[in-house]
Order: structure tokens, then C-alpha cells, then sequence
């Protein structure tokens, strides 16, 4: 049920980042980046399983990355700069939980 839960978010979460990125043109409100945190932090919560902790987080960091520096490059064309800055207001938190839950459980063993 929680793994069903947190597919649904990922789906849900990318999908309302690019539309809320295409909507706002590159200024998305407080109301807007709390609930897509809050989706990231239940799709970092709910979504990865510990064998897929590496792909998600080499996929994670490259995609913070890749729409941290495109969505500086990108501020001449706000709907684009929108929807990157919408991304890694998603993924960051998300990228943030799954790398604590690996640390955890490193210092588990």
C-alpha cells in the first residue's frame, strides 16, 4: 500500500511541477514549492527501497543539479526556468530523505 502511495506521489509530484512551472513562469509561490516539498519528502519517504537507494540517488543528484544550473541558465525563458526550478523544488527534499535513510542504515550495520 505505502510503496502503491508513494508511486502515485512521484507520478503526481512530476506532473504538478511541470505544470505549476509552465504556469508560473519562474516564480512559483510559497504555497506552491510547500506542497511539492511535501511531496518530495513523502516520495523519498515511501518510494525507494533500499536497492534502489544508488540508482535513485545518482539519478537524484544529477537531476538537482542538472535543473539547479539550468534554471539560472534558463531565466530568459521563464517557462522553462519555471518548470526546472519546479523539478528541484521536488527532488530536493526527496534526494535529501533517501540520502539519510542510506546513512542510517550504514550505521545500522
Amino acid at each position: 500500500m505505502a510503496k502503491s502511495f508513494g508511486a502515485w506521489a512521484f507520478l503526481i509530484g512530476v506532473i504538478l511541477a511541470v505544470v505549476i512551472g509552465l504556469i508560473s513562469g519562474g516564480e512559483i509561490s510559497a504555497l506552491w514549492t510547500a506542497v511539492l516539498a511535501v511531496i518530495g519528502l513523502i516520495v523519498g519517504l515511501l518510494n525507494v527501497t533500499d536497492k534502489e537507494v544508488t540508482p535513485f540517488m545518482m539519478a537524484g543528484i544529477v537531476l538537482v543539479i542538472a535543473s539547479g544550473f539550468g534554471g539560472d541558465v534558463m531565466k530568459s525563458v521563464p517557462l522553462a526556468s519555471g518548470v526546472l526550478n519546479a523539478i528541484n523544488i521536488l527532488f530536493v527534499p526527496a534526494t535529501i530523505i533517501v540520502a539519510l535513510k542510506s546513512v542510517f542504515s550504514l550505521a545500522k550495520d
